[in-house]
């Protein structure tokens, strides 16, 4: 049996493009697909313009996020969106590899970002974690740690909630729908306590998920909580 070194160094064929080479995306479409783009730094959302200095959009200006930042690598178009759908709906978690690098890029070129104590990812229920069969938020996560050297934890946010597909509800029956869905593991509560959380995502849509997830660690004790996401909804 190939070893996982030596599985990751077999040549495979770009996702896009369909050459053959080291990795599951070319360099070629990697630099096509990946172009910086200026984000507003509470809501992840495409700012006008490409300056370097972070700023926030007129919407979060009003009524700011109740997490502290939001870094979000791409828009949720493609290739990207083709990628989650085979990473997250189809069980392709090897894509997990390549989904993490514009965002640790993303990450890298925001100042500040990395200021946090602990990354978390948005867990999933039981019954969606066994019909899935991995949590693509932890496969996120994890790798996402190690590459910065930070804490990591698969366990410590819950979702004891089995709440409906997301997809086809409105903001409002998001929110609804995901109230009281997540939860600090009973006992556990100090090692949130005054801790900078970077909480992670597959992708932002309305950010009802994120936001419920939040919530209920800064009434654990964090001191702030980043969201950290692969794609953001335009």
């Amino acid at each position: 049996m190939l070893s996982r070194h030596l599985i990751d160094r077999l040549p495979s064929s770009c996702r896009i493009c369909r050459t053959w080479g080291a990795s599951t995306l070319c360099g070629a479409c990697l630099q096509r697909f990946s172009v910086p783009q200026y984000r507003c730094q509470a809501c992840g959302l495409p700012l006008p313009g490409t300056e370097a200095v972070p700023s926030t959009c007129g919407a979060c200006r009003a009524q700011p996020p109740v997490w502290r930042r939001a870094v979000c690598a791409q828009d949720y178009a493609f290739p990207w969106s083709d990628l989650v759908g085979d990473f997250k709906f189809k069980g392709d978690v090897a894509l997990a590899r390549l989904l993490v690098r514009p965002l640790a890029e993303a990450l890298r070129q925001t100042p500040q970002a990395l200021d946090v104590d602990l990354v978390l990812p948005v867990p999933l229920s039981a019954a969606r974690l066994q019909e899935r069969g991995f949590n693509q938020s932890w496969e996120l996560a994890r790798r996402l740690a190690q590459t910065f050297g930070l804490a990591c934890q698969a366990d410590l946010l819950q979702r004891p909630v089995d709440t409906a597909h997301q997809v086809d509800l409105s903001l409002q029956e998001r929110n609804r729908n995901l109230r009281g869905a997540f939860m600090v593991t009973p006992g556990r509560h100090p090692e949130v306590a005054g801790r900078r959380v970077a909480l992670v995502d597959d992708v932002m849509t309305t950010g009802a998920t994120l936001r419920e997830a939040t919530g209920t660690l800064l009434l654990a004790g964090a001191s702030s909580v980043d969201v950290w996401t692969v794609a953001r909804t335009p």
